[in-house]
């Protein structure tokens, strides 16, 4: 089956531990370089993991499939609120932490087993938005874009 696979990557001036508590634990942290949306999660492998609005609304759930603090974080991930996404079915977000230098080199792989997904189309869209928000933010105190996904 041909996959569809979004990969981005950059480099952040922080520490491998910072940037995992960045991306897990620290909810306060994430709500701010994803516009106001938080995840929920034990960020152990087979916890239930789940994105949302601060209204509550469930965007996104799915399952850890693997941890390995502060190196690589798998998540089972399915669209919740765009039934042509959700019909799609689980992709596979990885996330991969590596230092380098005075940074730490973050991968992101965001897949699924389907040809030319909507979903992943879409993660193009938004990934770049959310990391460009946490490197400002990991580095500089503040976040670059205020709006969710202005240029849409």
């Amino acid at each position: 089956m041909t996959r569809s696979t979004f990969v981005y990557v950059t480099y952040i001036r922080t520490t491998s531990e910072r940037l995992w508590s960045a991306l897990t634990e620290d909810a306060e942290f994430m709500k701010q370089y994803w516009f106001g949306v938080r995840c929920e999660s034990s960020w152990k492998p087979g916890s239930p993991w789940r994105m949302l609005y601060p209204d509550g609304r469930v965007i996104d759930s799915g399952e850890i499939v693997e941890a390995d603090p502060p190196r690589r974080l798998v998540i089972r991930w399915q669209n919740q609120m765009n039934p042509e996404f959700k019909a799609e079915g689980n992709s596979f977000c990885t996330m991969e932490l590596q230092p380098v230098d005075k940074a730490v080199k973050l991968s992101i792989t965001h897949s699924i087993e389907r040809e030319a997904s909507k979903l992943i189309g879409a993660t193009a869209f938004f990934w770049p938005q959310i990391l460009c928000n946490l490197k400002s933010l990991v580095e500089t105190g503040s976040v670059v874009l205020t709006e969710p996904f202005a240029d849409n």
